[in-house]
């Protein structure tokens, strides 16, 4: 039963190793002589041999010894919450933290270099300092592997208050009137179990972004860009609608 785990662990980080170094099905087609269809069922972790397996690694700078050793590490589990000490130390950055956000995410911090421009020795402390804070692990071939879970919950201040500071002002300056203003808007009552309920839909859309974006690597055949998105509650204040319901009374008399 540990080997299958371990198996699995090994076919599901080929397959994270191969995305992040920009190998996709179609780009695995064309470098293997094969079908797309064929190139997509293998990253799907279908159809694979030992010899297809080594020879993938291969491109990603991997062995099987390699793929087998970091499976193994990663069966040990991740961290679901930063402690108070490690959200203060990406707070005091932004660029660490939207590295850190970034890596979570499964992008390298190759590409994060390429589009923002970095400098190879500022990415270098960038990542040495993740490394330090025991939020990643450096492997060979200048790869990075996240020790924090994707669906990690920022429940301290620090990152709140970087979020207000640097990141809050981009959303609230949207025009929602635009044409292209791309957003939902809903009121409605309810109780504090369903309040919850619906925190709990909230965290299930973000780790279905997560997915979209997994899924958009893969096929998209456009040029990616970067967004950010915002998923927000919290209960509403009704002191604005009283006042205009006052006026519409003085209005009418």
């Amino acid at each position: 039963m540990r080997h299958e785990s371990v198996s699995t662990a090994m076919v599901g980080l080929l397959r994270r190793e191969l995305r992040q170094t920009g190998w996709t099905a179609r780009r695995l087609a064309d470098e293997f002589a094969i079908s797309e269809a064929t190139a997509k069922r293998w990253l799907a972790g279908k159809g694979l041999t030992l010899d297809k397996i080594e020879r993938l690694a291969g491109l990603c700078g991997m062995g099987i010894a390699d793929l087998a050793r970091e499976a193994e590490h990663a069966q040990t589990g991740l961290a679901r919450e930063l402690t108070l000490a490690q959200e203060r130390e990406l707070a005091s950055d932004v660029f660490l933290s939207f590295l850190f956000m970034t890596i979570i995410g499964g992008i390298s911090s190759k590409e994060v270099a390429q589009d923002l421009g970095v400098p190879e020795q500022i990415m270098e402390a960038a990542l040495a300092k993740l490394e330090r804070l025991a939020l990643i692990d450096r492997l060979g071939s200048g790869r990075v592997r996240s020790l924090v879970d994707r669906s990690v919950i920022f429940r301290k201040s620090p990152m709140r208050t970087l979020f207000e500071k640097h990141m809050k002002r981009h959303f609230m300056a949207i025009d929602f009137a635009a044409a292209d203003a791309v957003y939902a808007s809903e009121v409605m009552k309810l109780s504090d179990a369903g309040a919850a309920m619906l925190a709990e839909l909230i965290e299930q859309h973000r780790r279905d972004v997560h997915a979209l974006a997994e899924r958009d690597r893969d096929s998209a055949l456009l040029q990616r860009k970067w967004y950010g998105i915002l998923c927000a509650m919290r209960p509403l204040e009704l002191h604005m609608l009283n006042e205009a319901v006052r006026e519409e009374i003085d209005w009418s008399k």
